[in-house]
Parts: C-alpha cells; structure tokens; sequence
C-alpha cells in the first residue's frame, strides 16, 4: 500500500514542503479539543494531529487503514497513556453509535470513493451535539506536489479549493460548517459542523 511504503518519510516531505500550514492546521484543530473530550481521529496518517490532540483530551482513539502510518503514530504518541491506536477503515467504523465527543478525519476526504458513506460514519459515532472536524487541503490539485503523489500511487479522487469544498459539504445536506483557512504552501481549509 502506498501509504505504508512512503511512513518512514512522510514526515520529512511534509515538514519541507508545507510545514506552516501544517502547524496552523494541527494547532487550530488542537484549540478545538475540550478536557473532558473522547476523540476519535480518522486517518491518522504519522500521528501529526494526533500529538496536538492528546495532551488535550481525556482520551484519543487513532485510526488509520495503512499499518506503517499506525506504526509511526504509536511511536510518536508513545509518551500519552490516553491515546489507543488501531488498524480502521473510515467507511466501516467498528464503534458504537455515540461512542465519541468528537471525531477528526483529516486530509482523507480528497482520496475516498465514496466520502458520503465515511461522513454517515462519523456522524454515527459522535454524540449528537458533537464536532465533527475535516481538515482538507485546497488548490492542491494544481500543486507539484499532488502530481508527484499522484503518480507514485497516492490515487486522489477529488480536488478542493475553497467554493468547491464549500459545495462538497452543501451536496452532502450538511448545514451551519464554518471554515477556518490555514495558510502555507498548500492551504488547508477545516471545516466543522455539529453533529446533528
């Protein structure tokens, strides 16, 4: 799998590239977080939310499919008794209906054949009145960088910039999102609603 070949650098080209909007996006997410919060978190990828969530929260459930992107993630969240790691498919959560304060799934939507199915999952997991949080990144379809991940088997479905993320949202009949843009390199736009 592509996204396990490529963990043990993931963060390097991450941090080089788009290391700023990276740091405004994960701290913006993190000030989101409550004491009292259960967090699950979609698609942890190395656990670069997931180390600004945890210290956060009561507790942190980390989900990824890619088993090299788990393995960096338990690495770096090692320190933090609160946080569970664990192999999860976003679009078949294995969780009980309103088991979390709070889900985060980020940077995964633009790779999903079928984003409505994972959005019905988080909705199911999170408490009604909960956050559901999905940072993405926009005009990233037009960037060196989506071809070179494209090309080496990333397999992006969909590109994003700020109206078309907007109507993403609209099609799926999800009202009151609010959007906070993280500028950098390659923007990332977070969008939050309540889960209703």
């Amino acid at each position: 799998m592509f996204w396990s070949r490529i963990a043990g650098i993931y963060d390097l080209i991450e941090n080089v590239y788009n290391g700023k909007a990276n740091r405004r996006t994960t701290d913006h997410v993190a000030s989101l977080m409550d004491e009292g919060d259960r967090v699950l978190e979609c698609a942890c990828g190395t656990g670069m939310f997931s180390v600004k969530i945890a210290p956060r929260v009561k507790e942190l459930t980390a989900t990824d499919f890619a088993d090299g992107m788990l393995k960096m993630t338990k690495r770096k969240c090692r320190r933090f008794e609160n946080v569970t790691a664990e192999n999860a498919d976003i679009t078949k959560l294995r969780f009980e209906d309103d088991t979390f304060d709070k889900a985060v799934a980020a940077n995964v939507i633009h790779l999903l054949d079928d984003p409505a199915k994972a959005i019905a999952e988080l909705k199911r997991v999170v408490k009604p009145g909960g956050l559901i949080i999905i940072p993405t990144y926009i005009h990233f379809g037009a960037s060196k960088a989506a071809n070179l991940f494209n090309k080496a088997g990333a397999g992006f479905k969909r590109h994003f910039d700020e109206n078309s993320y907007k109507e993403f949202f609209e099609e799926m009949g999800i009202e009151n999102v609010s959007y906070h843009v993280c500028e950098g390199r390659m923007a990332c736009d977070v969008a939050v609603f309540e889960n209703r």
